[in-house]
């Protein structure tokens, strides 16, 4: 059977059928989840995937559905993310999420629990990256998002989406060189791109178990 598409659970839930809601949920946590694992530390994670469906609630009646509905949604998570690390800034003032890593946030990066040398290296490397460059190669590579999607959901000009994507691959071959211990694992690791990409996702699912 083929699934309810995103656009007819939107408009069954406005219309009050709150199974058509919990169906974009269940349909829409672990992608949601994803977007937050190597940003940011399980509890804070949580609490902000919590506040991404909160906000989708909140917001459903200003979705206009001249969109996707789940670009919409990243767009949430996007935000609240930017929230989150302006509030840790403090006294630090603006932050410029071109410039600034997870690694710069955070003293010492996560180390995570995952299986296999070149997906650790991969997350580690992604965490050097600028924020905004590492959101939209996870969105690109993770979730399958077009570059228009990734415009939607950022609120970019397609062209900037484009360009932050060919951009973020290059950042990402310098990150894993810089901290990679041998040549050939950075080779290995960028060929392995579709192998790794399907351990996260089993790594969250996991995680959510």
């Amino acid at each position: 059977m083929e699934p309810v598409p995103d656009r007819e659970l939107v408009d069954a839930w406005r219309a009050g059928d709150r199974a058509a809601g919990h169906a974009l949920f269940d349909r829409y946590y672990e992608p949601v989840a994803r977007f937050f694992f190597n940003k940011v530390d399980a509890d804070v994670a949580r609490d902000l995937i919590q506040r991404t469906f909160l906000g989708c609630i909140e917001g459903l009646a200003a979705f206009r559905g001249d969109g996707e509905f789940r670009s919409w949604l990243f767009g949430i998570a996007y935000r609240q993310l930017c929230r989150h690390y302006r509030g840790s800034a403090g006294e630090r003032g603006v932050v410029d999420f071109e410039q600034l890593s997870v690694a710069d946030c955070r003293p010492s990066p996560s180390q995570h629990a995952a299986s296999g040398q070149e997906l650790r290296l991969l997350l580690a490397a992604l965490q050097r990256l600028p924020l905004d460059y590492q959101v939209v190669l996870e969105l690109h590579y993770w979730e399958s998002m077009t570059t228009d999607e990734i415009a939607a959901a950022l609120e970019l000009p397609p062209g900037t989406a484009r360009s932050r994507v060919r951009r973020g691959r290059q950042l990402l071959e310098d990150s894993l060189a810089a901290v990679a211990h041998a040549p050939n694992l950075v080779e290995s690791t960028l060929a392995g791109l579709e192998r790794w990409i399907t351990a996260v996702r089993a790594h969250v699912r996991g995680a959510r178990g």
